[in-house]
């Protein structure tokens, strides 16, 4: 059971977590490589009984502690740093310095609440048995930092000399939740998302004599219209799938028929055999109905992250820890996953575990209405973040201890 302090401690810990958040928020930084927030973190840390590694392909950290009660079990735990690249329009004192880049997805106060559980820990090494490893992950954002952190080795595995983690866990805020509230489930938690491009070759000409060429815009059109008949009707409605058209692009004045137009957008599923199924489709579909009007369609799809699946025991251990911590309504269960996706799926396709929502909308708001994340406008509680520090905390606690087996 993890020590009934703990979420005492994490509170008297509210000082550092929030100003650690706060600098990170102030210069976010994108992509793979974020080294302000690296050093962020590392100064954060510093004089702490931790043993740092980095790897060649990201600015990603682990750190490990070793606990004082000899060998025991490996246990992850993981908060993501990089920002989106979008404007913010908080208003913040502490709000981005650096134009069109946002902590819009709550990255600053997932590495800060992590930065928080390390130093609760920390401070009860001598009773740990076991090791905890911290990981810092840079390139969430569709730049798959977790897979090139995997593939450096630095969680361990084949040819690194050190197994695996036994277990890990993660955190996700979500700022137009209850305050508070810890929400997660077994299975499919998020969906896989995967780029897809269509290149629809037909030929030019003007546009009075639309009979001396091929327009691919019209053909276009109809791949839009198919893609909706295709997933409502070849799909099971119980295992969900999306397919999003987003962008549009042909021509280049009004009165120019153009060789090609181009469909981009994302395909998000909950089972690989939908995964699959839904690529297949797409490619018939695509050049089905281009070679129906004479004209041709290239089709790239660009794998993007698993699905997020959840260890069972790993979810369980949660709420029970959610429960002793912050009381038995804390959690909540989650009837249907989300159609978002996230990288931790690649963690969690080697290593059992599950990640968490933490609902961080202002004490007694209408949390339905607060901006959502990925929105300029994005707030967050701050007071809420030492409950994510203690709840990782506990959950690391609680697996060392034999919290599962």
């Amino acid at each position: 059971m993890p020590n009934p302090n703990l979420f005492d401690e994490a509170r008297a810990l509210e000082g550092e977590i929030v100003s650690l958040r706060r600098a990170i928020h102030a210069e976010p930084e994108l992509g793979l490589h974020t080294p302000k927030t690296r050093d962020k973190v590392r100064a954060a840390l510093a004089n702490l009984p931790l043993e740092w590694a980095e790897g060649p392909s990201t600015t990603g950290l682990v750190a490990t502690l070793k606990g004082g009660g000899g060998a025991g079990r490996c246990v992850l735990l993981r908060g993501d740093m990089d920002a989106l690249p979008m404007p913010e329009e908080t208003g913040l004192d502490f709000a981005s310095t650096i134009p069109g880049a946002m902590h819009a997805c709550g990255h600053d106060t997932h590495t800060a609440m992590l930065a928080g559980a390390v130093r609760l820990l920390c401070a009860r090494r001598e009773s740990l048995k076991g090791e905890v490893r911290f990981m810092f992950q840079p390139g969430e954002e569709g730049f798959h930092g977790a897979k090139f952190m995997l593939e450096d080795g630095l969680l361990g595995g084949d040819g690194t000399g050190k197994a695996l983690p036994e277990a890990a866990f993660a955190l996700h805020i979500m700022p137009n939740a209850r305050h508070g509230l810890v929400a997660g489930r077994s299975g499919a938690l998020m969906a896989s998302a995967d780029q897809f491009e269509i290149v629809v070759t037909g030929r030019g000409g003007h546009a009075a004599l639309p009979h001396q060429a091929l327009d691919p815009v019209p053909i276009a059109c109809e791949i839009v219209t198919g893609l909706q008949t295709v997933i409502a009707r070849q799909f099971d409605a119980h295992d969900p799938v999306i397919a999003t058209v987003a962008q549009i692009g042909a021509g280049t004045a009004h009165n120019i028929i153009a060789d090609f137009a181009t469909l981009k957008g994302t395909l998000r599923t909950l089972s690989p055999r939908h995964r699959d199924k839904l690529h297949a489709a797409l490619v018939q579909l695509a050049t089905g109905i281009a070679a129906a009007h004479g004209a041709s369609a290239a089709v790239t799809i660009t794998p993007g992250f698993p699905v997020t699946n959840c260890d069972s025991r790993a979810v369980a251990l949660g709420e029970t820890v959610s429960a002793e911590l912050f009381g038995e309504t804390s959690f909540r269960r989650l009837d249907q996953p989300m159609m978002g996706a996230e990288d931790f799926s690649y963690v969690l396709e080697k290593i059992p575990g599950a990640m968490f929502f933490l609902g961080v909308a202002a004490t007694g708001a209408d949390w339905h209405s607060c901006p959502a994340i990925h929105s300029p406008r994005m707030m967050v509680d701050e007071s809420a973040l030492p409950r994510g520090a203690a709840l990782l905390a506990g959950c690391a606690e609680r697996f060392l201890a034999g919290g599962w087996s």
